[in-house]
């Protein structure tokens, strides 16, 4: 177990060099949780579209391989809904319709599905309106979804964005995914395409490895209490 917590206290220390802020090392709590990583749409459904025709998927896919990256680096198990620009519905949807919804429920049996699960979505906003600006961190109502999000939501203000006074938000009914999982689960919109200046902050890869590290970092910080919580 020693040598485990060294490991990762050295990956947290490259990780947060790399970042270029604090990231707290985490000391491995007894049973690991499988970090599932969720890079919302793909394939049909390219989600939300910047001014210049990019799609959010392709974006959040992004996002998402790199923050995989991180996690692992730290020493975390981690499953990735997808890896390429796909869907994940069943052969037996056929409509645009059907594909999503199908979509949608195969995201969630995903997550209930994998033992000692923690999901973490990927996701862009938008609006009609081009000057709202900065991420925000929607939470399950499940044990310790609110928790994860504050450290989020503060990682991201703190490490990226300063001027982004943004509160954490319940995902009530409006979120299908955190509605339906039973695990602790977050969704990180990271930011709004329609507002030009963050929709190309979005598509430039030091900016998605800031907001990578910004989410890793929470994420360590979120296991590590729950190991110090564990040893109680």
């Amino acid at each position: 177990m020693k040598k485990r917590i060294l490991i990762l206290s050295i990956a947290a220390a490259v990780t947060a060099a790399v970042c270029g802020f604090h990231v707290k090392s985490v000391s491995a709590p007894a049973a690991m949780p499988i970090v599932v990583l969720d890079a919302g749409h793909g394939g049909e459904d390219g989600g939300a579209v910047t001014p210049d025709g990019v799609h959010e998927s392709e974006i959040n896919l992004a996002i998402t391989k790199r923050l995989e990256q991180f996690l692992r680096l730290n020493g975390c198990k981690t499953v990735m809904v997808r890896e390429q620009d796909t869907a994940i519905y069943s052969a037996d949807a056929k409509t645009i319709a059907q594909k999503k919804v199908s979509d949608l429920h195969n995201r969630v049996l995903l997550v209930n599905s994998t033992p000692n699960s923690l999901l973490v979505s990927i996701h862009q906003n938008i609006y009609t309106e081009s000057k709202y600006h900065g991420a925000q961190v929607f939470y399950a109502a499940t044990d310790g979804s609110k928790a994860l999000a504050e450290l989020a939501q503060h990682a991201i203000a703190a490490g990226i964005d300063p001027g982004n006074h943004r509160a954490v938000k319940s995902a009530g009914k409006s979120i299908y995914l955190l509605q339906h999982i039973q695990c602790t689960g977050v969704l990180v919109e990271c930011g709004f395409l329609s507002n030009p200046q963050e929709a190309v902050n979005l598509q430039q890869s030091d900016y998605q490895k800031k907001l990578a590290c910004a989410i890793s970092g929470a994420l360590l910080h979120y296991l590590n209490g729950a190991s110090e919580n564990s040893e109680v």
